[in-house]
């Protein structure tokens, strides 16, 4: 029986609510961790609980509300094939009500090509039915059924948003007028695959509104001054550009002089520059501005018309452009999916592979829809090459579309739960016809060999299917995209033959959080290694798979793993990596054997894919993004004015505090003399700094009890939130002015104000709970049950009497913005570094023989740790030393530990993206076939372009690129190689190998190294060891011109043996 029908954002109640997350100080409770947070602000329902742990990269994509509303929906997902599978597989990562999974038809060895849940044994049952237990391990908290009965009005009726995959037009426009006639209207979305060719099509009713267009944060912008005129002109520091758009809505806070601006009211923005603005408003009769103020984007919600299926078919509106270079194609494909709906309603089916007279047919159905519209919608040319390679692989469900039209499905699935982010705006046509190969394929090549890659073969023949089989693939990753890479693999059949090997090497780790995204994971798989759990179940998706799983980073400290003949004997690359570092580095193995690499990276709904080919596109490393712009150092330590200041200066606390310093204390106890020697020896103002933490650690601050642990907490707060401020505004008085008379509180600087220590402030009392649990942690004392009770731990801080603080005149505060270090210069810091020994000697004689601290490594993703509640705590009590709006623990954790978003739809999408450009590459195709991708599911957007070229070098009639590398034959010397070059008409005047400098001609005793072999430089100088299996060495040579012109020259490789 299907649920009983709410809205959206109904849910049912239990007693299980989130009522545990309040810390309330007079019923006893102050503890942090799993399910109860130390600072957290109210939420504004309560009653959903969301599970952070397996949820926190997706929600820092959609954030609460949004989850909340996903949480009460009910989806229908109908045509449980390749395409409904990845689209239901997305919808229930995503964390909905339920799931009623829908199909009338059965198995068929047909879609074992794409449906990654179908077995051969499963041929002959029903779709739905198939498929069901598989889904539900996805995720618990979703229910799933199944229906298998026509659809009827009641069934529509109990979900908010259904997906119809495997259904003609005339029945999808009934259920379509259904949809959009009811009240509340439901969201109808159809999808069709056809070979390389796929559709979707967006009707969220009369009147739907988008609650945030494209999911960024607003933008803001620090004053700096704002004048009395008519328009007024706003200038903000030169801190951050403005992201301002003309017309947008803002609305100013802390403004002082010119009040009238703080009401709250949405003022408009015109005519927005890099650092300034005007506004629509007229502030000549306001006060003066005098300092301060912020300006805040208002995000407007959209309200969206969408016109029934019925009426968009013949009025369709502005097609979703993918590929600028296709501008007219989406409006041949809108009528082509018309011609083949009918082709399949008089002939029963699917037009045959490789048949020309169904295929002639389809051309005349097109032809024919084309006259009979208006004059002014009539295409003039039709490409009848298209429509026959449409035809021929209309029935295939390929998985590669599947899995991209999957993601881009599913996502609009949360949008019409959620009104998140823009819908799709009706109609979107793809097609990968570059993907195909060059020359027509003989009906022969494409009939089905009834094998599970039918589908497949009926698009790209049976040539093509055994290149896949015995492709040798190597899969970097085996996270988020790395399982979807493996699925889309299985499914294509990639290394499942005699002759292929897919290696997969992942170093992590399964964790909880990984679940809501990475598919091929369950949670008894917890604490696993990624890359073998990964590879079983690739394996159960296709026993041919021959796949090889490993722990190894690929580093160069692994090149005995992945060495010259491992790389060597590959066909392709796919990184399947989440840092820049690593991708790099693989990137450049590409590079050195010539191989092609598939890359792709996320970012929420963000997504980019870059087809790296040798010889003809530029490599990954070629072009960057520009680096993230850091904030000084002086501004994180003292003047902060927004909340990723406070944090990051949490996060570097927290690591001096529980890592850094007690792992310096253990390298002291562990031998005492020998860090003395190296503490004299720096004798600087770090070493100095480091020997004072250590004395902290185990003299004047050490814990014995845990009594002395909540009075460390108790001081800290102190320090940290009191003394220092006071310190702060002694030194810089909130009237001081700069050496050129300007006002030191300037913005975009806050002038900040000590905060009083009071056991009622829950956020106070909770801050010295994490942090003398955590301190206890690192001396190794067992903590008490009361130190969670806030009434016991409210009298143990009262009974703290801490001294009263003076400030100090001449105090030294950096405030150089290009200062790299806050350490402050003193003359006489060795005999201080000489007292703080005399001190750290004496005060350890009592300590037990072998003693030692326990340093914390920060882990973001365990809440019941305390990490987070104690960063949480620093950079909130921060914020209210400076005024700036606190966090609650969960955006804490976003920030702090530099979580990158991440949502499966995205996920599925890009990889799907991949995998069309992986045929291409076995099929040997030209630079102009392939596609580099940029995709925002949020908007959506979708650019397509070429790859860019790689540069090329010139030089008399030699020509050369990044993909090249120059190769010299024998065992040479010196003097040998250099004469190499000068046959080139090239100098060679500097030679390397690794770290070292071999040759360089300014140094007249490189000169005697001359009649040397360059091997023995390599290994004598370079202490270079080349393995046994390696026949050569690589040197970079600098080299300039007849004219003295320097030139960049490839990589030179010297086959000594």
């Amino acid at each position: 029986m299907l649920p009983k029908k709410r809205g959206a954002g109904e849910v049912e109640l239990g007693s299980n609510s989130l009522k545990k997350n309040r810390v309330e100080v007079g019923s006893g409770s102050v503890v942090v961790g799993k399910a109860r947070e130390l600072v957290m602000a109210p939420d504004s329902n309560p009653d959903v609980e969301i599970d952070e742990d397996l949820h926190s990269r997706q929600l820092a994509v959609y954030g609460r509300e949004t989850m909340r509303r996903l949480f009460g929906a009910h989806v229908l997902v109908s045509g449980l094939q390749g395409l409904g599978a990845e689209i239901a597989k997305n919808v229930i990562l995503a964390g909905v009500k339920s799931v009623t999974l829908h199909d009338v038809g059965d198995v068929e060895i047909w879609d074992l090509s794409a449906q990654f849940y179908f077995t051969e044994a499963d041929v002959g049952k029903n779709r739905a039915l198939a498929c069901v237990d598989k889904l539900k391990e996805l995720n618990t908290a979703v229910t799933i059924v199944t229906n298998t009965s026509d659809i009827t009005e009641e069934l529509l009726a109990a979900h908010q948003v259904v997906v119809f995959t495997d259904i003609l037009l005339e029945k999808a426009i009934q259920i379509d007028e259904f949809c959009h006639q009811h009240d509340p209207p439901i969201s109808f979305i159809k999808a069709d695959i056809c070979g390389v060719f796929g559709s979707v099509f967006c009707d969220f009713g009369p009147s739907f509104t988008v609650v945030d267009v494209d999911g960024e944060e607003p933008h803001t912008g620090i004053i700096a001054s704002i004048s009395n005129d008519n328009p007024a002109l706003v200038a903000c520091v030169d801190d951050e550009r403005l992201e301002f758009e003309d017309g947008d809505l803002v609305v100013f806070s802390e403004v002082h002089g010119m009040e009238q601006l703080n009401d709250g009211k949405p003022r408009r923005v015109k005519n927005p520059r890099p650092y300034s603005f005007f506004l629509e408003e007229d502030t000549t009769g306001f006060g003066a501005y005098e300092k301060g103020g912020i300006v805040t984007q208002v995000k407007q919600p959209k309200l969206l018309h969408f016109r029934p299926l019925k009426e968009a078919l013949s009025n369709p509106g502005e097609f979703l452009l993918s590929d600028f270079a296709k501008f007219d194609r989406p409006q041949l494909l809108h009528l082509a999916f018309q011609a083949l709906d009918r082709f399949r309603v008089e002939s029963g089916r699917f037009p045959a592979p490789g048949s020309e007279s169904d295929a002639n047919k389809l051309v005349s159905l097109v032809h024919a829809l084309n006259r009979n519209l208006p004059q002014d919608q009539r295409l003039e040319t039709i490409d009848e090459n298209i429509l026959k390679l449409l035809a021929s692989g209309s029935r295939a469900v390929l998985n590669p579309m599947a899995a991209m039209f999957g993601g881009i499905v599913g996502q609009e699935v949360v949008k019409a739960c959620s009104g998140k982010f823009h819908p799709l705006f009706q109609f979107f046509y793809f097609d990968s016809v570059e993907s195909l190969p060059v020359e027509p394929l003989a009906a022969e090549d494409l009939k089905p060999r009834n094998s599970r890659y039918d589908a497949q073969i009926a698009v790209f023949g049976q040539k093509l299917q055994q290149k896949l089989e015995d492709s040798k693939l190597f899969l970097v990753g085996a996270g988020a995209l790395g399982c979807e890479f493996l699925k889309n693999l299985a499914l294509m059949g990639v290394s499942s033959g005699p002759k292929g090997k897919l290696v997969i090497t992942d170093d992590d780790v399964i964790e909880k959080s990984n679940l809501s995204r990475q598919f091929l994971f369950r949670d008894w798989n917890i604490r696993e290694a990624k890359s073998t759990v990964a590879s079983a179940a690739a394996r159960a998706i296709n026993p041919a798979l021959r796949v090889q799983a490993l722990q190894n980073r690929v580093s160069p400290d692994t090149e005995d793993v992945f060495d010259d003949p491992f790389w060597e004997n590959l066909d392709v690359i796919i990184n399947a990596l989440d840092n820049v570092n690593a991708r790099l580095y693989v990137d450049s193995r590409c590079v050195y054997f010539q191989k092609p690499l598939l890359e792709s990276g996320t970012l929420g709904t963000k997504c980019n894919t870059q087809m790296v080919i040798p010889n003809m596109t530029e490599n990954y490393g070629a072009s960057r993004d520009p680096p993230e712009k850091q904030a000084p150092m002086c501004t994180v330590h003292s003047f902060p004015h927004n909340i990723d200041h406070c944090l990051t200066w949490a996060r570097s606390e927290f690591e001096g505090l529980l890592e850094k310093t007690p792992a310096e204390a253990n390298s002291f106890l562990l031998k005492p003399d020998e860090y003395k020697t190296a503490i004299r020896t720096a004798g600087d103002a770090q070493a100095r700094e480091l020997v004072e933490r250590v004395v902290e650690c185990l003299v004047t601050d050490r814990c014995t009890s845990f009594e002395d642990c909540i009075k460390w907490a108790r001081t800290r707060f102190e320090d940290y939130f009191a003394n220092r401020v006071k310190q702060l505004t002694f030194t810089f008085p909130e009237n001081a002015t700069t050496s050129t008379g300007s006002p030191f509180w300037s913005a975009p600087k806050r002038f900040p104000k000590p905060l009083e220590f009071t056991t009622t402030d829950p956020a106070h009392l909770s801050f010295v709970a994490a942090g003398a649990i955590l301190r206890a942690e690192t001396y190794g004392i067992p903590v008490p049950d009361w130190a969670l009770d806030a009434k016991k731990l409210s009298v143990a801080v009262d009974n703290i009497k801490l001294p009263q603080f003076l400030p100090k005149q001449g105090v030294k505060i950096v405030t150089d913005e290009k200062a790299t270090s806050m350490n402050s210069m003193s003359v006489d810091d060795e005999s201080q570094i000489e007292q703080l020994i005399k001190t750290l000697e004496e005060g350890v004689k009592d300590l037990p023989t072998a003693s030692h601290l326990n340093p914390i490594q920060f882990e973001k993703d365990d809440d019941t740790n305390y990490h987070m509640d104690f960063i949480a705590g620093l950079a909130n009590m921060r914020a209210r030393n400076y005024s700036i709006p606190e966090v609650d623990k969960l955006k804490a954790k976003f920030i702090a530990g530099r979580i990158i978003p991440a949502i499966a739809t995205t996920t599925a999408m890009a990889t799907g993206l991949v995998c069309l450009e992986l045929y291409k590459v076995l099929l040997g195709h030209n630079v102009e076939q392939y596609r580099n991708t940029f995709a925002n599911l949020a908007l959506p957007l979708f650019s397509m372009a070429e790859p860019v070229p790689p540069k090329v070098f010139k030089h008399l009639n030699l020509k050369w690129s990044i993909w090249d590398r120059w190769i010299v034959a024998g065992d040479l010397t010196l003097k040998e190689l250099i004469a190499w070059f000068e046959e080139k008409e090239l100098t060679a005047y500097s030679i390397s190998c690794g770290q070292s400098l071999l040759y360089n001609n300014i140094f007249p005793k490189h000169r005697e190294r001359m009649d040397k072999k360059m091997a023995d430089l390599a290994r004598d100088i370079a202490k270079l060891k080349v393995s046994p299996n390696r026949r050569h060495f690589d040197i970079v040579v600098a080299c300039e011109d007849e004219d003295g012109n320097d030139l960049d020259v490839p990589l030179v490789s010297i086959y000594f043996r």
